[in-house]
């Protein structure tokens, strides 16, 4: 297999598999697909993706930079905690009142979805510890070489990852809708279910010191003891 092909390939494998897990992103695309329509639920991934493409290319280049924003990544978190909760509510409110065309408080808005995507990844800071941790892997393997060629193929294929995962939530989503009398009601009850654990997980995460910015420091170290050792 050709080495640029097969940067792609792996690229987007660990992309796919990773998208799969229920979290943040995948359950509200999957939520914006049933509410607002396909379109909306592609254009939110559209931008989500783009940042997730984005922090990639952060986590192969800058990562030392990326420890220093310590501050600013620990604020994400909490913000994100903050997000979560409010889904979760607007999920909840929304099952309890099915009739009255409620709908999450995130997507009570006219902003459009490919920037709301983009936003909500932006202050998600856990695909870098993620994508450092995978792209480490790589490297160690000699599959990954600080190559420019290889860092666009790699990252091209994490973008078309990510895109097939969150399409089997959307489409997945809408066909399990189509198919269940109320089952906007009780799609509602499962999102703000999967909110609720998400949120206590975040939580516990930030006060344990186990969030994103602890796994940033914890794989550097690791790197760093692997090079002396």
């Amino acid at each position: 297999m050709p080495v640029l092909l097969r940067v792609f390939f792996w690229g987007m494998l660990i992309s796919f598999l990773g998208t799969l897990p229920m979290g943040t992103l995948n359950v509200m695309a999957m939520q914006i697909g049933i509410q607002e329509g396909v379109k909306n639920a592609l254009l939110f991934v559209l931008g989500s993706l783009t940042v997730e493409m984005i922090y990639v290319r952060i986590s192969l280049v800058g990562i030392n930079w990326v420890r220093k924003q310590e501050k600013l990544m620990r604020w994400m978190q909490w913000i994100t905690l903050l997000i979560i909760v409010l889904l979760a509510s607007g999920s909840i409110i929304a099952a309890l009142h099915p009739n009255e065309g409620a709908k999450n408080v995130v997507l009570q808005n006219n902003i459009h979805r490919t920037l709301l995507g983009m936003a909500m990844c932006a202050i998600n800071p856990v695909q870098i510890p993620f994508w450092f941790g995978w792209s480490t892997v790589l490297f160690s393997k000699g599959i990954l070489k600080p190559v420019n060629a290889q860092y666009n193929w790699y990252i091209v294929g994490i973008g078309l990852g990510t895109l097939m995962g969150n399409a089997l939530f959307i489409f997945g989503g809408k066909f399990v809708a189509q198919r269940i009398n109320n089952s906007t009601q009780y799609i509602n009850w499962v999102i703000g279910i999967v909110f609720i654990i998400t949120a206590i997980i975040q939580l516990y995460k930030i006060l344990n010191k186990k969030g994103a910015v602890d796994k940033i420091h914890e794989i550097k170290d690791d790197e760093v003891r692997g090079l002396n050792e």
